[in-house]
């Protein structure tokens, strides 16, 4: 017996169920010790018998003569007590009527459901309430001072945009814990065709990492232009959330995450003003390297080797080459790109296609 059931999307229990297709199978029975058939407690059995017969699911024969008015009542209120009684039998209902029964039943339940869940309007109100308690500049405009908050804040911000990416960065170098976090986040976001359009300060690609990232985002599609002044800090999500310092001249103090209409024109305004006033980044940088300073093809395999293995042993034992040989062709991947290191050298040759 499948104590599962299968009508439990019909408002059975396992155990009204096993109730009901037992009087299925043996119809015009009495209930006297079903609950040693069924292994369960007196009382759990009982329960499911009263309930069954309020459905209509269960159907008790009429009292007889002996039993008279008194059986009739008795049967009423315990349909376990009047089925145990001699001639007082229970039978199933049909099978299309009863799930007829119980569809209706749950139907009426959830149409009253869905109207509980379409009318209450007034959370989006208590919602703001609770959201406006940490609240300190008021109006669309919510103040974090937890520097892990505002990161997760921003990864969230970066993780949703469906449009548009703006923002303002006066940063003079990126650390490598900063190119791996941000890396994905661009990545994922240029591939859905959100457009990223970012200005950064010209001393950032004085720091040979920071310049390789800034030349792969590039490369994805990311619009990059560079300032030799600038001091604001702006971020813009689909010009409808801006996020800027709390205090321009300490970033410690926090950030101001704003949605006011009329706010975030003000901050796309002045975005627009820097954006205007700013140089392309591929002005400054220059093209990638021409096709004639390509590769040689063992080059191009140890450059392959570079971004595979972590020491230079492991990749000459590879490509079946002495280690100093290994180290040459290393140096001269890195002078055909004009890379500072390995890494650097990895962007670059991603950049060029050349793997």
């Amino acid at each position: 017996m499948n104590d599962a059931g299968s009508m439990g999307l019909l408002g059975l229990t396992a155990m009204e169920e096993r109730v009901y297709r037992h009087f299925l199978r043996n119809p015009g029975t009495t209930a006297e010790d079903i609950h040693l058939l069924l292994h369960a407690s007196q009382d759990v059995v009982g329960a499911a018998l009263r309930r069954l017969t309020e459905l209509g699911l269960l159907r008790r024969a009429e009292a007889t003569a002996e039993g008279g008015a008194a059986g009739a009542a008795r049967a009423a209120e315990d349909p376990a007590a009047a089925g145990s009684e001699a001639g007082g039998t229970l039978t199933a209902a049909d099978p299309e009527v009863a799930v007829g029964l119980l569809t209706d039943r749950r139907l009426s339940e959830l149409h009253h459901e869905l109207q509980q869940v379409t009318r209450p309007r007034h959370l989006v109100a208590e919602l703001r309430a609770e959201q406006g308690a940490h609240t300190q500049a008021g109006g669309g405009v919510e103040r974090m001072t937890n520097l892990t908050q505002i990161r997760d804040r921003i990864d969230d911000l970066a993780f949703f945009a469906r449009e548009e990416i703006l923002s303002v960065e006066p940063y003079r170098a990126l650390t490598r814990e900063n190119i791996a976090h941000a890396r994905p986040l661009d990545s994922r976001c240029l591939r859905r065709g959100v457009h990223i359009r970012s200005v950064v300060l010209k001393d950032a690609l004085d720091d040979p990492a920071t310049a390789a990232y800034l030349r792969e985002l590039n490369a994805q599609g990311a619009r990059i232009r560079v300032a030799a002044d600038i001091a604001e800090r702006v971020l813009v999500y689909d010009r409808h959330t801006a996020l800027v310092p709390a205090d321009p001249s300490d970033t410690s103090r926090g950030a101001l995450v704003a949605q006011e209409p009329g706010l975030v024109a003000s901050i796309l305004a002045l975005f627009e003003k820097i954006w205007d006033q700013a140089t392309d980044l591929t002005d400054l940088l220059g093209a990638p390297a021409p096709e004639s300073e390509a590769l040689t093809p063992m080059e191009l395999e140890v450059l392959k080797s570079m971004c595979r293995v972590t020491k230079d042993e492991i990749g000459a034992r590879e490509l079946g080459v002495s280690l100093r040989t290994y180290r040459r062709h290393v140096a001269d991947v890195l002078r055909t790109l004009n890379a500072s290191n390995r890494p650097h050298a990895a962007l670059l040759a991603r950049e060029r296609g050349w793997i």
